[in-house]
């Protein structure tokens, strides 16, 4: 990836990411009351830096099928000069953009609450996230435990006030994020995964695992954000689904390259925990320069997939470009 590649890539991610951390300000409790632990916990884990992928690809997934231009009004700048609650009221946007910033808020507190979840000493035990204390370790077990649950339940909250969108919509985006974010996907992904520790798995057993661990939230962060506009066609939704599988398992490929080459500092986490805790990656399964191989493979058909959508889908290329090319 060139400079200039990686700093539009910035520009693109940055520019979504002020938009859901707006709305993330705007529905999150205030650290106050007799639950200011659980609150300050909640928050502590949402903004607690993180690359925002999700929530990007929910924007521009929307971008892809959006009918009319779908813009973000305010510039990066206007954003940056006031803070997060005066942006959340002034942002100029279409009822699509806004469906699509709760939609995108919804799906990153999903993510926050799983990362809360597997880093607790019952499942990895971990004491390092994003260059930060896990959040366990900031506060203890049991705050943690309930502010991933908080999260949560407010993410299914968030779903259910899209009072612009149709009813049948709505029950389908809180179906999907049920669905992917639960028993069919993630959360059955992260039972296969400590059920699998310490054992060497197949190949078609790990792509299994981590086709509902890691793929299943980006499965719904791209589809989500395509039905919230309400513009999306049938065809359109299983075009992207197939984008999503594809760059979801890259992106957990990439995930295990960099266990194994980048250092904590850059990871912002324990490099080579995966090791560690002997689990089965695609680098210990296929080793290095296949992993390479495959995940390139998979950018290449995703890049494919999207041909349908023309310029309108650039976003979701750079995004995409960025998963398979970053280093942390």
């Amino acid at each position: 990836m060139s400079l200039s590649q990686s700093s539009q890539i910035q520009t693109i991610i940055s520019h979504y990411s002020a938009q859901v951390d707006a709305q993330l300000e705007a529905i999150l409790p205030l650290a106050t009351g007799p639950a200011e632990p659980l609150f300050a916990a909640m928050r502590y884990s949402v903004f607690n830096g993180g690359k925002r992928l999700r929530p990007a690809l929910c924007f521009a997934a929307a971008e892809a099928v959006a009918q009319s231009d779908f813009k973000i009004a305010q510039s990066d700048s206007q954003i940056a000069q006031s803070d997060a609650k005066t942006a959340a009221s002034d942002l100029k946007t279409t009822l699509s953009t806004v469906n699509t910033a709760k939609v995108a808020a919804a799906v990153e507190m999903i993510h926050a609450y799983s990362l809360i979840h597997d880093d607790l000493p019952a499942m990895d035990d971990d004491d390092l996230r994003r260059g930060k204390p896990t959040c366990h370790i900031q506060f203890d077990e049991a705050t943690a435990i309930l502010a991933g649950d908080g999260l949560q339940s407010l993410a299914f909250q968030q779903l259910c006030e899209l009072s612009e969108l149709s009813p049948t919509i709505v029950i389908e985006l809180v179906a999907m994020l049920s669905r992917l974010g639960g028993c069919g996907g993630m959360v059955a992904g992260q039972a296969i995964d400590l059920a699998a520790t310490g054992s060497v798995l197949e190949l078609e057993a790990l792509k299994v695992m981590h086709a509902h661990k890691t793929g299943a939230l980006i499965e719904a962060s791209v589809l989500m954000g395509a039905m919230a506009t309400g513009q999306a066609s049938r065809e359109q939704l299983d075009a992207l689904k197939e984008f999503a599988r594809a760059i979801g398992l890259a992106f957990q490929i990439q995930d295990d390259i960099l266990d194994v080459e980048s250092s904590t500092e850059q990871l912002g986490k324990q490099q080579g925990s995966d090791a560690t805790n002997l689990k089965s990656t695609y680098t210990s399964i296929l080793g290095l320069e296949q992993a390479r191989s495959e995940a390139a493979k998979l950018f290449d058909q995703s890049m494919q997939i999207l041909e349908s959508f023309g310029e309108k889908a650039d976003s979701l290329r750079a995004i995409a470009c960025f998963i398979v090319k970053r280093n942390h």
